[in-house]
């Protein structure tokens, strides 16, 4: 849980929070989170509740398999229909959540005001909070435990077991496994770019070298001039995205609701702990 302070004037302290519930220190639900979920418990759909918040339909699936991905149990149920269909609602951790949320910010209102008057100058505070923030621009992030490492003479296979017992593979050097004190059980997270994952079909009895091979449900797919986004749910809440070329997905022929296959080198997981 984090909060951010301001400084209205030079003689007057005043605080604004933000609260955000975080796991293992990374940003996980905050109030804009909150309010998206909120309207889809509200409205049953991903796309009005898109416009209700004033996000683009995008930017809400990316927030939704981001809150699946991180989350111990999906708070978002999603019935796939079509481009920009389907039904959608929270499930029952979902909403209790929510109503943790909700309790959690009242007290946190009540804690700042009582703290306001009690503070000096925050200015150093904010920039320090600036300093240390950081966002990853890969698209899949997934969170898990450290199931096995097998180290050569150079590098280590670390396998991760992420939500739903999926199992995640990443190679990484046994220097890195030292830097992140890596160890069986720690909790850590795998990071992939979209632009590293590749998307097949019929591939289960394929023989490929790529040793993280998930297959699932296609849930969402954006069609651009160039290339083409796609979601694939493979199980335990766990989401992963692609970006292929627009040609590669009308070859395919992939389709909301059709079954497709992920693929991605282990030299292609970043590993990262907190």
């Amino acid at each position: 849980m984090g909060t951010t302070s301001t400084k209205r004037t030079s003689s007057t302290i005043g605080l604004t929070g933000n609260l955000w519930l975080n796991r293992e220190d990374h940003k996980f639900l905050g109030g804009d989170r909150i309010v998206l979920l909120e309207k889809i418990d509200e409205l049953g759909s991903i796309t009005r509740a898109a416009k209700a918040v004033g996000i683009s339909y995008k930017t809400a699936w990316d927030t939704v398999n981001l809150i699946n991905n991180l989350a111990e149990k999906p708070l978002v149920d999603r019935l796939t229909g079509g481009k920009g269909g389907g039904g959608t609602s929270l499930t029952a951790e979902g909403k209790k959540i929510i109503a943790q949320y909700n309790t959690i910010q009242e007290e946190h209102r009540k804690f700042l005001d009582n703290l306001e008057n009690r503070l000096g100058d925050t200015g150093s505070l904010y920039k320090f909070l600036r300093r240390i923030s950081m966002k990853v621009s890969a698209r899949n992030t997934f969170s898990g435990s450290v199931s096995k490492i097998t180290k050569g003479a150079v590098n280590a296979e670390v396998t991760l077991s992420l939500k739903g017992g999926v199992p995640l593979t990443a190679v990484v050097t046994n220097g890195a496994i030292d830097n992140l004190g890596l160890s069986t059980g720690n909790e850590a997270y795998a990071i992939v770019k979209a632009s590293s994952v590749i998307i097949g079909t019929d591939l289960h009895d394929a023989k490929l070298s790529a040793r993280n091979i998930f297959c699932g449900t296609i849930a969402k797919i954006i069609e651009g001039p160039v290339n083409t986004e796609v979601d694939v749910e493979i199980g335990g809440g766990n989401t992963v995205s692609a970006v292929i070329t627009h040609d590669s997905a009308k070859r395919l022929e992939l389709k909301v609701g059709g079954h497709a296959c992920t693929l991605f080198k282990a030299s292609s997981v970043i590993i990262g702990v907190s």
